[in-house]
C-alpha cells in the first residue's frame, strides 16, 4: 500500500482534460495538438526563410499537410488498435472520435508527407528542402502534443515505485460513472505509472537541440535532417513502447509500434547515408509564382530599356534631319545674296 508520504513525491495527473464553457467543450488534448502545429509552422517557416526560401510558405503548405496528417495519424491508430473499434464488444463510430484522442504520429508523418509533397509540387520546391526546415519544428510539435496525452490520462507505462512516477486518478462524469476521458477526478489514485509521455517529450526536445546544432554546424540538405529527425525520434519511441503495458495490437506478442519504430528507423538511416550531401542552392527553394513575378519583372525592365534606346535613336536621327536641313537652306541663302550682288 502506498503511503501518504510517498504520494507526496509522485507527479499528479490533472484533475480533467475537458472543460465547459456552455455548450463548448475546451480539451487538453486538442489544445496541444493546435499549439503544436502553430509552433512549427511559425519556426518552420522562419528556418525556410533562413535557407532562402519565400516567407509564408510553410503556412502555405500546411494547409495540404495538417489535414492529410490528421487524417494519417488517425487511420494508424484505428488500424493498430482495431479491436477497441471493431472487435467484440468495440463500438465502430468511435474510430471517428478523435477528439477523444489516439492519433499515431507514424501515420501523421506519411500522410502528412503525402500532403505536403502535393503542396510542394503546386508551388514548385523541392519537398525534402521543406522537409529540413520544418523538421525541428515538428519533433518540437510532438513533445507538446504529449501533453495532451498527460491531460488524457493515456499512453502511461507499466506501474512503478520510483519518485517521478505518475498518479492516475479516477475520473468520473456528473452521473457519477467511471469517465477517464471528459470526467473529473474523485481524488482516489487508481495506480502509479512510469510517465511515459514525459519520457517521450523530453526525448524529443533533446533531439530537436540535436537537430539544430547538427544542421548549423554541417549545413544538412536534401532531406537528410528529416531522416535524422525520424531515426532519433524511432530510438526514443522504441524504448518508451517498451515500458508500456497499456492494451495494443501484438504480433507475436509483440506491440505493432515496436516493429514500426525498428522499421522506420532502418529506413531513415539509409536514406541518410545515400542521400545527397550538402545542402540546397537557396534559388531552388524558390516557388513558380516568386520564379513567374521575377522573369516578368525582368522582361518589363528590358522592355523600358528598349523603349528608351529607340527614342533616344529617334531623336539623334530627327537632329541629323534638321541639321542638313538647316546647311542646304544656308547654302541657298547665301547663292542668292552672291547672284544679287552681280546684278
Amino acid at each position: 500500500m502506498t503511503s501518504t508520504v510517498d504520494l507526496l513525491a509522485y507527479i499528479p495527473s490533472p484533475s480533467q482534460g475537458v472543460w465547459y464553457v456552455g455548450p463548448i467543450a475546451l480539451r487538453a488534448y486538442a489544445l496541444c495538438i493546435i499549439a503544436g502545429i502553430i509552433v512549427a509552422i511559425v519556426w518552420g517557416d522562419r528556418r525556410w526563410v533562413a535557407r532562402g526560401g519565400e516567407k509564408g510558405t510553410v503556412l502555405d503548405i500546411a494547409v495540404w499537410a495538417v489535414p492529410f496528417g490528421l487524417i494519417g495519424g488517425r487511420l494508424y491508430h484505428v488500424l493498430t488498435d482495431w479491436p477497441q473499434y471493431f472487435g467484440e464488444g468495440g463500438t465502430p463510430i468511435d474510430a471517428l472520435k478523435v477528439w477523444n484522442g489516439g492519433l499515431g504520429i507514424w501515420g501523421a508523418v506519411f500522410l502528412g508527407g503525402v500532403g505536403a509533397w502535393i503542396g510542394c509540387r503546386r508551388r514548385g520546391i523541392p519537398v525534402a528542402a521543406l522537409g529540413d526546415a520544418i523538421a525541428p519544428g515538428v519533433l518540437l510539435a510532438q513533445a507538446i502534443g504529449r501533453f495532451g496525452n498527460y491531460f488524457n490520462q493515456e499512453l502511461y507505462g507499466r506501474e512503478t515505485t520510483m519518485p517521478w512516477g505518475l498518479e492516475i486518478f479516477h475520473r468520473v462524469n456528473s452521473s457519477g460513472q467511471t469517465d477517464a476521458l471528459a470526467g473529473v477526478s474523485n481524488g482516489v489514485v487508481e495506480k502509479i505509472v512510469h510517465p511515459t509521455f514525459l519520457y517521450e517529450a523530453l526525448w524529443n526536445i533533446l533531439i530537436v537541440i540535436l537537430l539544430v546544432v547538427v544542421d548549423r554546424r554541417f549545413k544538412i540538405g536534401h532531406g537528410r535532417l528529416f531522416a535524422l529527425y525520424v531515426a532519433g525520434y524511432c530510438v526514443g519511441r522504441l524504448f518508451v513502447e517498451l515500458m508500456r503495458d497499456d492494451p495494443a495490437y501484438q504480433l507475436a506478442g509483440i506491440r505493432v509500434n515496436v516493429y514500426t519504430s525498428v522499421i522506420v528507423f532502418v529506413a531513415a538511416v539509409a536514406y541518410f547515408l545515400l542521400a545527397k550531401k550538402g545542402r540546397e542552392d537557396p534559388s531552388e527553394l524558390k516557388s513558380n509564382t516568386y520564379v513567374s513575378d521575377s522573369t516578368s519583372d525582368s522582361s518589363d525592365t528590358d522592355t523600358d530599356s528598349s523603349s528608351v534606346e529607340e527614342t533616344v535613336v529617334e531623336e539623334s536621327v530627327v537632329e541629323e534631319v534638321e541639321g542638313v536641313k538647316d546647311s542646304k537652306e544656308s547654302s541657298a541663302a547665301i547663292d542668292l545674296k552672291k547672284g544679287t550682288s552681280r546684278d
